[in-house]
């Protein structure tokens, strides 16, 4: 079972994407802040990680740089309300990004998208 890491510091999108993507069949674990994300890689391995850009104190920007010195190979999903962040040079080093929806169809796509890589 792929297992896939969310990191929004919005409760509710966090719950939204873990029961959401744990009915797709995925197992998720969830963080509410990028510090809370790089202490999870210590223990837990996932094959993808949604990252929200906006979040106090270390952004998802930081947050998605201190990924790849860890897990240089994990895909990352950069998901935001704000679509100028697209635009933005620091926010290539993803793997894809996703305007935030209630819709997650655009995501979910993404995701097997690139678990599929493999």
């Amino acid at each position: 079972m792929e297992k896939i890491l969310v990191v929004d510091d919005e409760e509710n999108i966090r719950l939204l994407y873990q029961e959401e993507l744990e009915e797709e069949g995925y197992t998720v674990e969830v963080a509410a802040h990028g510090q809370e994300a790089l202490d999870k890689l210590k223990t837990f391995r996932p094959d993808l990680i949604t990252l929200d850009i906006r979040m106090p104190g270390m952004d998802g920007v930081e947050t998605l740089q201190r990924i790849r010195e860890v897990q240089r190979d994990v895909p990352v999903i950069l998901c935001s309300a704000y679509g100028e962040y697209k635009q933005d040079l620091t926010t290539w080093a993803s793997d894809a990004y996703v305007i935030k929806t209630s819709d997650l169809t655009e995501l979910k796509g993404a995701i097997k998208t690139l678990l599929s890589r493999d």
